[in-house]
């Protein structure tokens, strides 16, 4: 039996998605973003469980909430609407290459490390040390801590950072322009590769 990883899931069980349903895919006549929007609703359901946290948290620790926490909504909507072209892209691609999903896990922990997430990247902006304050700005160049912030800044009470926000369309533009392009030449060859 296969273990199911968890975060971030539409990366590292998207390269799967389509091997995974192999028997759907060849016996059940459906669209395959059937599949994909299988996988990313279940991700979805996850991160709402677990936003269950977040307002026990508010509950415990109660702060001011303002009007920005609305943007949360928006934001969730855009890494939706990245898990889906993330799941397309990788499920493909990792279907006609089988040494892709590994390749996908190592480099998916690498950017989880590089994100703000285990470390504080405000805090070491600040730092006295110029070495280190430009070592942090290096983490602007991974696209997952965008995607992060826009979240997490409307539900933290956070001041909203426009620059997050843009890179984080411009990247929902761009993978969704190379989704539908890998779609459209390669859907009919999935069912052949799984």
């Amino acid at each position: 039996m296969r273990a199911v990883r968890r975060p971030p899931g539409c990366i590292l069980e998207g390269a799967e998605v389509f091997i995974a349903n192999e028997g759907l895919i060849k016996f059940l006549p459906a669209p395959l973003s059937l599949h994909v929007y299988r996988l990313v609703w279940r991700q979805a359901l996850f991160f709402l469980h677990n936003l269950v946290i977040w307002l026990a948290l508010i509950i415990l620790f109660p702060q001011p909430i303002s009007i920005t926490l609305l943007l949360a909504i928006p934001a969730f909507a855009i890494l939706l609407l990245n898990g889906v072209w993330i799941t397309i892209f990788a499920g493909i691609i990792a279907t006609r290459f089988r040494d892709i999903p590994p390749i996908i896990a190592s480099v998916t922990q690498l950017l989880f490390y590089l994100t703000p997430i285990v470390w504080d990247y405000d805090q070491l902006l600040k730092h006295s040390n110029p070495n280190i304050a430009e070592r942090a700005r290096l983490a602007e160049l991974n696209p997952i801590m965008h995607f992060v912030e826009i979240l997490r800044q409307p539900l933290l009470g956070r001041e909203i950072i426009w620059h997050h926000w843009y890179v984080a369309g411009a990247i929902t533009v761009l993978g969704w322009t190379g989704a539908l392009l890998v779609m459209r030449n390669y859907r009919a060859r999935v069912s052949y590769w799984v």
